[in-house]
């Protein structure tokens, strides 16, 4: 054999060996492209050690960014789970793609169990469907159905998919209400007065108008008590806005009980003028963490409710008393009572069980609900009792934490 040809046997084997090496390394890279995964990517030699390397490191990065992106799209859809508004995916054809919790809530849709249904099937109501295939979605859709108002919107995004978004708008739409109906009773409150003062004062102004000195002193009387009306009015709003303006009393301090009441006994026989029999009973002696100011104001409306409510030689009867812990003040009357439908709505602005006879005796009709607010700002409930004809009992219970032993010296919170 020549030299040449030996030479070239050498070549041949040479080459037989590398590419014997190179589709070794290509068959292990073609076997793990058929699973590909990070921990069982084949190690190499030479030059596929460097090829291979640079892959794994193209792979780990892939991983740690679909890692990120994982976790993010979870942080996004916890986020979107834990939204007040219900939020449903809809793909083109308006079939169900995701839906939230709150979404399963306002509509019953069941996040698996309806994935790809369309929507319609699952909302049915008319309004919806023809606002859904309108495809006018610039303002949203209101719904109401029993006692919820739903408020819908479709926002359109990606690739003719849509997000359904619905929001419970009922408690805005009864503060909306409350707020008209607020607007509407202090109109109406300041109406009969304002008239009758204007009516006064142009029959006064008109020189030429024959009037005695009898008819003027009643008109002047008149124009007076509509003026002492108004003015009640604009004070238990201002003592009701000052209520509702913060959370708690900032001029908390212990009060005597003893003393309190006994100040509001002598106050309810002042305004009884001796018509009633007033009586009053503390059980326990103690002391109670509030605001004098505020707790007099509420305690004073219930005893002079009590006071105008009741006929003449009735009685009122006011207590205190520990239960549990807790204390308790009532104020008891004898007098026409209140029927059972008319108790949840007592505390109400403006609410009269009779509109005539409460402005007949001086009544605003804001009176309990400055009781409600005062007492809510000192954690204390009110509770009624009442039968028409047999009297009623309002009990101020307050939490154990607000009542205090005689002596105690203790800070206000």
């Amino acid at each position: 054999m020549s030299v040449a040809a030996i030479i070239l046997a050498a070549i041949a084997a040479v080459l037989a060996v590398r590419v014997a090496y190179h589709q070794l390394h290509l068959s292990a890279l073609r076997n793990w492209l058929r699973r590909p995964r990070l921990e069982t990517l084949p190690r190499g030699r030479g030059v596929w050690e460097e090829a291979l390397a640079e892959l794994h490191r193209f792979l780990r990065r892939r991983d740690a960014e679909q890692e990120g992106l994982a976790q993010s799209l979870a942080r996004f859809r916890a986020a979107v789970r834990a939204l007040p508004d219900g939020v449903v995916i809809l793909d083109r054809d308006n079939r169900i793609e995701w839906s939230n919790p709150t979404a399963a809530h306002h509509f019953g849709i069941d996040a698996r169990r309806d994935l790809g249904q369309p929507v319609v099937n699952l909302m049915r109501h008319p309004d919806f469907v023809t606002y859904l295939a309108g495809g006018e979605f610039s303002q949203p859709l209101v719904l109401r159905a029993r006692d919820t108002t739903l408020s819908l919107r479709l926002i359109e995004f990606g690739e003719d998919q849509k997000l359904l978004n619905s929001r419970d708008v009922t408690a805005d739409e009864r503060i909306d209400t409350m707020r008209r109906d607020f607007v509407a009773n202090v109109s109406h409150e300041l109406k009969t007065p304002v008239t009758v003062l204007s009516g006064f004062v142009e029959t006064l102004s008109d020189e030429s108008f024959p009037m005695s000195p009898a008819q003027r002193s009643r008109y002047l009387a008149m124009m007076a008590e509509q003026a002492r009306r108004m003015q009640r009015l604009v004070e238990d709003l201002l003592t009701l806005s000052a209520l509702e303006s913060s959370a708690a009393p900032a001029d908390e301090q212990p009060i005597e009980v003893r003393a309190f009441i006994e100040r509001l006994a002598d106050e309810a026989r002042a305004l009884s003028g001796g018509r009633h029999r007033v009586e009053s009973t503390v059980h326990d002696d103690c002391r109670l963490l509030g605001s004098a100011a505020e707790l007099h104001s509420a305690f004073s409306n219930l005893v002079s409710n009590a006071v105008r409510y009741t006929p003449d030689g009735g009685a009122v009867r006011l207590a205190w008393r520990l239960v549990e812990g807790g204390g308790v003040f009532s104020v008891s009357d004898s007098g026409i009572g209140i029927e059972a439908r008319h108790i949840p709505r007592l505390t109400e602005r403006f609410y009269r069980v009779d509109s005539g006879r409460s402005r007949e005796t001086g009544g605003t009709g804001l009176g309990l609900a400055i009781v409600k607010h005062a007492l809510t700002r000192h954690q204390a409930a009110l509770d009624v009792v009442s039968e028409p004809g047999r009297g009623s009992t309002f009990s101020v219970v307050f939490p154990p934490g607000r009542v205090l032993p005689p002596g105690e010296k203790k800070q206000a919170a």
